[in-house]
């Protein structure tokens, strides 16, 4: 009996004492990991990137082991999980895919900013790809069949051609020239530069004016005409509305139609990211149609087929018949007054 007190007390001390400290607080790990001259730069986290994550939700031990004696026992952390233990779905879609034997999941992804695709601008969707595939390279590779490969691949993030998923919407990001220069490129403007146009307000209230929370026409027309905004714009990005890893390159996305259909539902749903302070993308949805209105949504879309416009479309077959009824109105009168003409001579 003696033996079975001692040996369940033996027990108690190790659970109590000795094993890795599974209870250790987030919070109480980010006092030292979010400063790179307390842990290094490999091991510094931002943790109000880590804060919009999935993973947050699991908290560091979640994850991580740690030492009793951690950090003053110069252990390093050992990984109590793998990717696959989470996300064995994923994991297998991945591997079948193209990606599958060239890439760790480790190699796209750090977990500590694991954001979803809503959180992103497009140009961050792009950088992991980036990592492997040389802009340049891709641009080249893709201007051999596709018209206008460069502003293709700047409005459409890589995986909205190069996965299975068919939900997209149209975002437009709050751009500007670089360094206001005329004829220089437009670049992404970050939140403290947008926080100069709108002081202490809101910065969605750049274009969503009255805080309504939905973007309409007339905002947009205003954002447009306001001389203190003079040289901001908005560019457009045909963005998924979820990701999967089944990395190919797919039949359906060679035609042009794919995206170019008139009207697509998706195309009518939009939104305009905005910044914030800690790196994310907050967006405010659009007008419904708003995107798409050629004449009286955001001057800097045009997608073939996609924006087409009723208003013109009626318009331009006016013109097209204005055009006909010239030609046929006076040949038809020159027909019926031709004998008029042969007695006047």
């Amino acid at each position: 009996m003696k033996k079975h007190i001692l040996f369940l007390a033996a027990m108690l001390a190790c659970l109590t004492f000795g094993s890795p400290v599974w209870a250790m607080e987030t919070d109480e790990c980010m006092e030292c990991h979010i400063s790179a001259d307390d842990v290094g730069e490999g091991n510094a986290i931002d943790g109000a990137l880590f804060a919009h994550t999935s993973h947050a939700e699991e908290g560091c031990a979640g994850c991580h082991e740690v030492s009793d004696g951690h950090p003053d026992d110069a252990q390093s952390l050992t990984m109590s999980a793998s990717c696959e233990d989470c996300h064995d779905t994923i994991a297998e879609t991945y591997a079948a895919s193209a990606h599958g034997e060239n890439a760790a999941c480790v190699d796209c992804h750090n977990a500590h900013k694991a954001l979803p695709p809503t959180s992103l601008s497009g140009l961050q969707m792009n950088e992991s790809c980036q990592d492997c595939h040389e802009p340049m390279d891709v641009e080249e590779s893709h201007s051999r069949w596709l018209p206008q490969a460069d502003v293709h691949i700047r409005s459409v993030p890589c995986i909205s051609c190069h996965i299975s998923s068919d939900k997209f919407v149209i975002t437009l990001y709050v751009t500007q020239r670089q360094d206001n220069r005329a004829y220089a490129d437009y670049e992404l403007v970050d939140y403290q530069q947008l926080q100069q146009y709108v002081g202490d307000q809101s910065i969605t209230g750049l274009v969503d004016l009255d805080q309504s929370g939905e973007v309409s026409l007339d905002e947009l027309s205003e954002f447009y005409s306001d001389k203190d905004k003079k040289g901001l714009r908005l560019w457009a990005m045909m963005t998924p509305e979820e990701v999967d890893h089944n990395f190919h390159t797919l039949d359906n996305r060679w035609d042009c139609t794919y995206c170019h259909a008139a009207g697509p539902d998706s195309m009518g749903n939009s939104f305009v990211a905005f910044p914030t302070a800690d790196g994310t993308y907050q967006r405010v949805p659009m007008e419904q149609g708003a995107t798409i209105d050629a004449l009286f949504g955001t001057p800097d879309f045009y997608m073939v087929g996609s924006t087409r416009s009723k208003t013109l479309n009626i318009i331009g077959l006016l013109i097209l018949l204005g055009g006909f009824a010239m030609p046929i109105g006076h040949g038809t009168l020159r027909f019926l007054t031709r004998k008029n003409r042969r007695k006047e001579h």
